[in-house]
């Protein structure tokens, strides 16, 4: 039975998440409706959470006037490739970490959080890419980011958390590190390992400085780099409008249909990582 002290803060918590999640939710349908509005519409300024004068017009203009398609498929490659490499190195990171009898384990965990609190900085890092030759290359998004220390150690804590007894089983059974890892250790880490994915593929997602940074060519250039372009280019939209003669949209139209398309596919995606996600984020927030 809840006190009525209990009550009132369960009561101000829902409060605060749902004005939480109303605050992020409307920004976003506003979005969604002015993509799908009419321009009409759209320039007479009556569109709020509802579309007005339903129309595809502008994702129709969209990717038939732009390199959305390319973007979307250079945004797909960065992203899964991204994933694939940092979850590999991760783990590869993680466990040799997570072991009492690794050597040095203290020192080396120690050594890696430093890198948390310090880096090359961007001049010494742009320098050591190029004399590697991976400028305009996707291996300047890849490498520098490849794993996260963070997620690093929150992989290391949920390895550290595997009972020991399931270790010594293996052993018995002549079981080697290798098959260890793979047929015992990643099988029961499918919740960490969907979560770490998920920070992974939206921080690869949005990669936006980075790519401004390393890839001069626009053919190389992701949804998130084109969807900026778009927004902040006047010019961009009127040759958008003019490549099409068949119709007429608005800047905001067509802005707000890149920004949906950006959008959409991390939306799309998490539902079905959802219930690894879930046990994911809360490791290490019981004990016992």
């Amino acid at each position: 039975m809840r006190t009525s002290g209990e009550k009132i803060y369960h009561g101000i918590t829902g409060v605060v998440l749902i004005i939480a999640a109303v605050s992020c939710l409307l920004p976003m349908l506003h979005v969604l409706s002015v993509s799908l509005s009419s321009p009409h519409a759209v320039t007479s300024g009556i569109v709020t959470l509802w579309p007005q004068g339903w129309t595809l017009e502008s994702y129709g203009l969209l990717f038939r006037g732009s390199k959305i398609v390319h973007a979307l498929k250079n945004s797909v490659t960065i992203t899964l490739v991204g994933v694939v490499l940092s979850m590999v190195f991760t783990i590869l990171a993680a466990y040799p970490l997570s072991r009492k009898y690794f050597y040095c384990r203290r020192f080396f965990t120690m050594a890696t959080i430093f890198t948390m609190l310090f880096s090359g900085g961007l001049i010494p890092t742009y320098l050591l890419l190029k004399q590697l030759g991976l400028i305009n290359t996707y291996g300047a998004l890849w490498l520098p980011g490849l794993i996260s220390t963070f997620n690093m150690l929150v992989m290391r804590t949920y390895f550290d958390g595997i009972p020991d007894e399931l270790d010594d089983a293996a052993r018995i059974d002549g079981c080697g590190e290798w098959r260890y890892l793979l047929q015992v250790i990643l099988p029961l880490s499918l919740p960490v390992i969907a979560t770490l994915s998920v920070f992974y593929a939206v921080g690869y997602w949005n990669a936006f400085f980075s790519l401004l940074i390393y890839i001069n060519q626009t053919d190389k250039y992701n949804l998130t780099v084109l969807v900026q372009q778009m927004i902040q280019s006047q010019s961009l939209m009127q040759e958008l409008n003019a490549s099409d003669m068949q119709a007429s949209m608005t800047p905001e139209g067509i802005k707000t249909a890149g920004i949906v398309v950006m959008v959409v596919p991390m939306l799309v995606v998490y539902p079905f990582l959802q219930k690894y996600f879930i046990k994911g984020v809360l490791i290490g927030a019981v004990k016992g």
